[in-house]
């Protein structure tokens, strides 16, 4: 499973195109649309969260509700275009240029991708960068990792998420990671910080709040763990098969991700091999199993059958309403950065395109190894690999 996505922040449409997706899924539109929902939510977003209700409109590769096995298109509206229709005018016209060429941004925001966009693609505005380098683009990353989820739950396997820290708040958690279940996600669902915690969540509240009146915004963590994932996915043969390269890859590629930490991986580095690793047993019952998961279910390159578990760290958003300092490109004159509308803090919803990142090099990676074609392939091989291992 591939996909690519299109479209600018304010432009008429975002656009995403999944190649690769086997035939014979049955798709559930009010899920995918119910997890582009989940994307906007979250105490600390911004006021565009109260225009745009994201939806899906699939143009191929569903025949009846049905994936046929080609490219799965799809568009998802910006509501808010109806106000930047002459700014983000696709088709060039003397009037607007005339209308819009006093709006051009010239001081760029530092945290951004304001500075280097420009220069890197010779540009005479930053609001060329702004609109491609926003994450108004990862709703086409929540749609397509909606398809993804889907696919995995054919085989059993959920991706879940829950925030631990926002600002200076952090949940007071457990590293050993074994009390990973699907109620501490649910938890999580109630909570419009994404926090299985009420007291947390409440001073997470007022952390947001503090920084909304200085002005400021905040970033924080969030954990990611795939529960039901079976041995043998991924592959140590070569650096770009490892499945904890694929897996930081498509989390680092999240806008604001600034670190990605596999298991226990930070700890690890002042721990002993004697405490760190993973010993493991054995039970007629159980099968093979661990008793810690400091892997965070990864080892060597290739899961274990232990829960995957994933944390990753967001900065603070770069767009705050007090303003950074920078300087005019044209004029080199000290200014103040520009104040887009933007939220104060975001992780719940990174947390949530997190989700979405993380299914999608799974279904990839399930791909991989029973077949890309068909559902009904895909499930006969799982079938036969399963009594595999249950006679090793």
């Amino acid at each position: 499973m591939k996909f690519l996505s299109s479209g600018e922040s304010h432009g008429k449409a975002l656009a995403g195109i999944i190649d690769d997706f086997p035939s014979g899924v049955n798709i559930d539109f009010s899920y995918i649309n119910n997890e582009l929902k989940r994307r906007q939510s979250g105490y600390g977003r911004g006021k565009r969260m109260d225009i745009e209700k994201d939806s899906l409109e699939v143009l191929s590769g569903v025949r009846h509700g049905e994936t046929i096995g080609s490219p799965i298109s799809f568009l998802i509206y910006n509501k808010d275009w109806e106000n930047w229709k002459e700014k983000m005018a696709v088709e060039f016209s003397d009037s607007k240029a005339e209308n819009t060429k006093d709006l051009k941004i010239l001081n760029p925001r530092p945290g951004h991708a304001d500075f280097a966009g420009y220069t890197k693609y010779r540009l005479d505005d930053i609001r060329n960068v702004i609109e491609r380098s926003s994450a108004r683009e990862t709703a086409v990353r929540v749609a397509a990792g909606g398809f993804a989820k889907i696919l995995l739950k054919n085989f059993n396997i959920f991706v879940y998420s829950f925030v631990t820290q926002i600002g200076e708040i952090e949940l007071d958690f457990c590293d050993s990671y074994q009390e990973l279940n699907e109620d501490i996600y649910l938890r999580a669902e109630e909570s419009d910080l994404r926090c299985p915690d009420e007291k947390v969540t409440d001073n997470m509240k007022k952390e947001i709040d503090a920084a909304v009146k200085k002005g400021d915004t905040l970033g924080g963590k969030f954990v990611l763990f795939a529960k039901r994932i079976p041995v043998g996915l991924g592959s140590y043969s070569q650096w770009n098969r490892r499945l904890d390269a694929k897996i930081a890859h498509a989390i680092i590629s999240i806008p604001a991700i600034k670190a990605v930490e596999i298991g226990n991986g930070v700890s690890s580095a002042k721990s002993s091999g004697i405490n760190f690793h993973d010993e493991i047993f054995y039970s007629v019952e159980e099968g093979f199993y661990r008793k810690t998961n400091n892997a965070g279910g990864i080892e060597g390159g290739v899961t274990n059958g232990e829960d995957i578990i994933i944390s990753a760290y967001m900065k603070p958003i770069p767009t705050t309403s007090a303003g950074l300092k920078t300087v005019n490109i044209k004029t080199k004159k000290n200014e103040s950065s520009l104040k887009e509308r933007s939220d104060t803090c975001a992780v719940p919803s990174a947390s949530v395109v997190g989700e979405a990142m993380l299914a999608i090099v799974l279904a990839d990676e399930l791909q991989e190894k029973f077949g890309r074609d068909s559902l009904p392939e895909m499930l006969e091989n799982y079938k036969n690999y399963c009594k595999y291992m249950k006679n090793i």
